[in-house]
């Protein structure tokens, strides 16, 4: 039962692997700025007689530690005799709080150097000032959140739209956890089932559980597999659509670029080669960001300044999510359009066939002749045809269904991969059954996926790994 006996470990993997610290923490958690208010948050064994010793009741009452959790207290911060600041202040006693430790919010006025004196004070008597992420760093060790869910407190601060922040809100309900809870539980059951059978023989009958085995397995594989398949338009969601311009010089990318920010962010004039640079600019596309980067116009040119600029143009259409190809209709193809062409191949891409107001030399049935992508013609000076590129990229990402329901998006690369390497061993499981193997190789390979599981959710992962993720946290998160 030794397999079985470190999966049920691993449930008790935050306790065993890290000295939880308990010392008591103390930072700023809000911007340093003067505004209407700053909160200071403390948090730790030694949170309430901290509290006790800095803070006055306006009305004389009791210490706050001796007050009912979850209570607010109106009343002054005091260094010694002096009076520093009227304050708020909110008392939460582990374990019902954010971090289940005793924690205490201390709500003053905005003022930088008021907020940083209460922080001085509050250090003086006992804290120490927090690392960052160390708040929901002791929320994940204490087991209150798990990591995913704790990821996606960062990536609800970060969120630049409302489907990037409805999906991280679902995240930290818990919705990828239990997801991930489920399909460990399952892979759980049949390695606890195999290695008591081996263990068991006389009582307990193995004969034919292959072919159970086999079911169950290919049933997380499907499921696994559909969460992965959610991968890109997670990314989308989070990152938005890295959508590259390109086009010959003076095709009227530039031109596009402030169409569609609504503003002249791009220098605009009838000289080749005015952009040398990529421009990066981000609209909200429905809901979605969408990463517009403007290239230098690709031709051959003896010019060394806007020959590092066409191949930067180039690297960047390499990862671009979507290449937007800008055609002058008032111009012939030639070998920079052919180049151009092939850039786009295996890419998303859409053809703007431009200034259709001019007497036009190319046609749609011309580009039609030479790619297969999607042609729109537009005039970029007189803002037609913008409305159907928008609605044509809607339609290229989402299929025109741009609405959240509560469907779970892996938007994190750290859980594609886990997923991944979990698929990976269950086809490894598959693929012993069919070869009739002797049982205990399944549970080999039902063990890593279940552990590469268990690393999404925090249950299997090094300390390393863990400090990585949240040095990236903002200050008193």
């Amino acid at each position: 039962m030794r397999l079985v006996a470190s999966c049920y470990e691993s449930l008790f993997f935050r306790k065993e692997i890290y000295k939880l610290k308990t010392d008591t923490i103390a930072a700023i958690a809000t911007a340093m700025s003067n505004a209407g208010l700053s909160i200071i948050r403390i948090s730790g064994e030694n949170s309430l007689e901290i509290i006790d010793k800095i803070y006055s009741s306006k009305s004389g009452k009791k210490k706050i530690s001796a007050q009912n959790s979850h209570t607010i207290h109106y009343g002054y911060i005091m260094d010694g005799e002096e009076i520093i600041d009227e304050v708020m202040v909110l008392l939460m006693k582990g374990p019902n709080s954010y971090t289940r430790e005793d924690v205490v919010e201390i709500d003053c006025h905005g003022g930088i150097v008021v907020t940083k004196k209460i922080l001085e004070i509050i250090i003086k008597n006992g804290a120490r000032p927090a690392e960052p992420g160390e708040f929901t760093k002791r929320a994940f060790l204490n087991g209150r959140i798990d990591l995913s869910q704790a990821e996606a407190v960062m990536d609800i601060i970060n969120a630049k739209n409302d489907m990037a922040l409805k999906s991280s809100v679902c995240q930290l309900k818990g919705n990828i956890h239990d997801k991930i809870v489920k399909e460990r539980n399952i892979i759980l059951r049949d390695i606890a089932f195999i290695e008591a059978a081996l263990d068991d023989p006389e009582h307990i009958d193995i004969d034919g559980f292959s072919d159970e085995l086999s079911k169950h397995v290919k049933q997380v594989i499907f499921d696994l597999n559909h969460l992965l398949e959610t991968t890109d338009n997670g990314k989308i969601l989070k990152e938005g659509i890295k959508t590259v311009i390109l086009g010959k010089p003076n095709a009227g990318k530039s031109s596009l670029l402030n169409i569609l920010v609504g503003e002249d962010r791009a220098i605009v004039t009838d000289i080749e080669g005015t952009t040398r640079d990529t421009l990066e600019e981000s609209i909200n596309l429905g809901g979605v960001i969408l990463n517009l980067i403007d290239t230098a116009g690709i031709r051959d040119t003896k010019d060394f300044v806007e020959k590092i600029g066409v191949e930067k143009a180039k690297e960047t259409a390499l990862d671009a999510d979507l290449i937007i190809y800008v055609v002058d209709a008032s111009r012939e193809l030639d070998k920079n359009d052919e180049e151009i062409l092939r850039l786009m191949e295996g890419k998303k891409a859409i053809v703007l066939l431009n200034k259709m107001d001019l007497k036009p030399i190319i046609k749609r049935e011309d580009l039609k002749l030479v790619t297969n992508q999607l042609i729109i013609e537009v005039s970029a000076i007189k803002r037609e045809g913008i409305d159907t590129l928008e609605k044509s990229i809607e339609d290229m990402f989402f299929q025109g269904e741009l609405k959240f329901n509560d469907e779970i998006y892996i938007t994190n690369i750290r859980h594609k991969h886990g997923l991944e390497e979990s698929i990976k061993s269950l086809n490894q499981v598959i693929s012993s059954v069919e070869l009739g193997m002797p049982e205990d190789f399944y549970t080999i390979d039902l063990m890593n996926a279940y552990e590469s599981l268990g690393e999404i959710i925090g249950e299997s992962v090094g300390e390393d790994l863990v400090n990585t993720i949240f040095r990236e946290f903002c200050m008193g998160k």
